[in-house]
């Protein structure tokens, strides 16, 4: 015969073969500081930019290695790419963020960003 919880036994977390099982200690919370908050979610966006902008980068150094690109485009793609890199470089001092900033550490996969070589 199976054993059936009692539906307020699950939402209590107490569920008979233990899953969704609660720690008896105390529960971390969640702490709200505006500022944390807004640098927060700006180094979030400021590293989706970051990933974008160096798609983009490599992509137009490809273009203008096979030679499938005019001097204007050429000249208008680095200078799109260097006012970017500007723009960014502006909004990581605003938030107080460095480049290594915007480098997620996914685990086990490594850095999302590559590692800029000197």
């Amino acid at each position: 015969m199976k054993q059936r919880a009692d539906r307020a036994d699950v939402v209590n977390g107490k569920h008979p073969r233990g899953h969704g099982r609660r720690s008896d200690g105390p529960r971390r919370r969640v702490e709200l500081d505006p500022d944390t908050v807004e640098r927060d979610l700006a180094r979030l966006v400021l590293t989706v930019v970051e990933l974008l902008r160096q798609l983009m980068e490599r992509q137009a150094l490809r273009r203008v290695e096979t030679g499938e690109l005019t001097e204007d485009q050429e000249e208008r793609i680095g200078l799109t790419l260097m006012l970017l890199e500007s723009r960014m470089s502006e909004l990581r001092s605003k938030f107080g963020l460095r480049p290594e900033d915007l480098n997620i550490d996914l685990g086990p996969l490594g850095p999302l960003l590559p590692r800029e070589s000197s």
